[in-house]
């Protein structure tokens, strides 16, 4: 049998590499060009920073990489548990920054626990899938489904909710969407229900963009069920999955939420309307990738990014700089190392013959997807700006070590996959 480093999958961590480093080169650009004499003494720093972060979360996936895979799988609940303690300890005792309290002070360092929470989240999500006969609860509603379900549930919802309460409901739409990817992954909810999810979650969005595409959609979603399924009660639920739901959020969107709140959610469908507020976001950042043509300006010369006009720019609209700086060649590479990491990832699960590693892998590919989706969405004016970072690419420590670790934690249960057999389900 070969030793488990061999079985080390280097592309993904070549990956990884190439990633740090775009996100290395385009924040050590919107820090020491000419936008730095805009930029306050704490930030112009942020590339060392970024760098230091990158050399400790580096040695980190080395140390997971030579731990025992059992041995990561045992102390999920305690990093659950654990990284409930942070998430609780940041309501209480956290500073606040852009709103979110949901940072917390060690000495000079300040860490955003909300990202850490998703390391323990996942990890306690593949434990206790791991132990649940799968086999016994796909067959139908019988208590175990329900023990399996609820069990899953709650295990995702607490640390959701804490990180809401923190006013980062960008984050907390990510451990939903993990949740969903781990539960389609599991094989616990059948393909038609989990469409039902998806179908949801696309009309949330369309009642966003326009009340008339939530209708056309509702139609053709209730319809495709039914030729699908042949199915009255699915299509019934494909119908209130979509109208229903889609009512309810636009309902919610107009009704309940503040002009200022709404202006937020709705700025990217006309971005020239919320111009002066909201909308300067959108307009900055295409403007910014727009610009950058096939090879870019250069780095250190875009103009958008060095006359500083995109705000948080190193962090949740880094992917302008490379836009802007590095053209279209910059963002394709981009794109396509994400594609190739996703893809791995699946790849890399499906091999897996035991639970816990398959279905930490499906938690892991669910967050960065959303991550990349989201963000990458933001920018070109698709989605909605909601403060989610790009991974291992934007400027952070807390995020660039908790995707770091995540996926180091995946490469290893994967190499180590042989240590598996007690938690085998076939």
């Amino acid at each position: 049998m070969r030793p488990w480093y061999k079985r080390l999958d280097w592309p993904t961590i070549l990956a990884w590499a190439a990633l740090v480093g775009v996100g290395l080169t385009a924040i050590y650009s919107s820090t020491h060009g000419p936008a730095r004499e805009f930029l306050l003494d704490s930030v112009k720093d942020n590339a060392n920073k970024q760098a230091m972060w990158a050399g400790i979360s580096f040695g980190v996936m080395v140390t997971i990489f030579l731990m025992p895979a059992r041995f990561l799988i045992r102390m999920a609940p305690v990093a659950y548990v654990f990284c409930l303690g942070l998430l609780v300890a940041a309501l209480v005792f956290g500073r606040e920054i852009n709103g979110a309290k949901s940072w917390l002070q060690f000495g000079g360092a300040s860490l955003q626990v909300a990202e850490l929470a998703k390391v323990g989240t996942v990890l306690a999500v593949a434990a206790f899938l791991s132990r649940t006969n799968v086999r016994s609860v796909q067959a139908g509603l019988n208590s175990g489904y329900i023990a399996a379900i609820g069990g899953l549930a709650v295990i995702i919802l607490v640390p959701t909710a804490l990180v809401i309460l923190q006013n980062d409901t960008g984050t907390g739409l990510v451990f939903l969407a993990m949740g969903f990817f781990v539960v389609f992954w599991s094989g616990l909810v059948s393909l038609p229900l989990v469409g039902l999810a998806a179908a949801s979650g696309v009309a949330v969005y369309l009642a966003i963009v326009n009340p008339w595409y939530l209708a056309i959609f509702a139609l053709l979603a209730s319809a495709g069920y039914m030729l699908w399924t042949r199915s009255k009660l699915l299509t019934g639920l494909a119908f209130a999955a979509t109208a229903g739901i889609g009512s309810i959020a636009n309902f919610v969107l107009y009704s309940y939420l503040q002009p200022h709140q709404v202006s937020r959610l709705v700025a990217f469908t006309d971005p020239q309307k919320y111009a002066s507020t909201a909308g300067y976001h959108v307009i900055q950042s295409k403007a910014a990738i727009g610009s950058g043509g096939l090879f870019g300006k250069g780095i250190t010369q875009g103009t958008q990014t060095q006359l500083a006009y995109i705000p948080e720019q190193s962090t949740d609209f880094v992917f302008t700089i490379i836009g802007e700086e590095l053209g279209f060649v910059g963002t394709a590479f981009i794109l396509i190392v994400f594609s190739f990491l996703i893809l791995r990832l699946v790849s890399l699960g499906q091999e897996a013959a035991s639970a816990a590693p398959r279905l930490f892998i499906a938690g892991v590919t669910g967050i960065f997807l959303t991550h990349i989706l989201i963000n990458v969405g933001m920018t070109i004016g698709l989605m909605p700006v909601i403060g989610i970072p790009l991974p291992f690419v934007s400027y952070g420590g807390s995020a660039l070590l908790a995707n770091t670790t995540m996926l180091a934690i995946a490469l290893t249960l994967h190499a180590r996959h042989d240590e598996f057999a007690v938690y085998r389900t076939g």
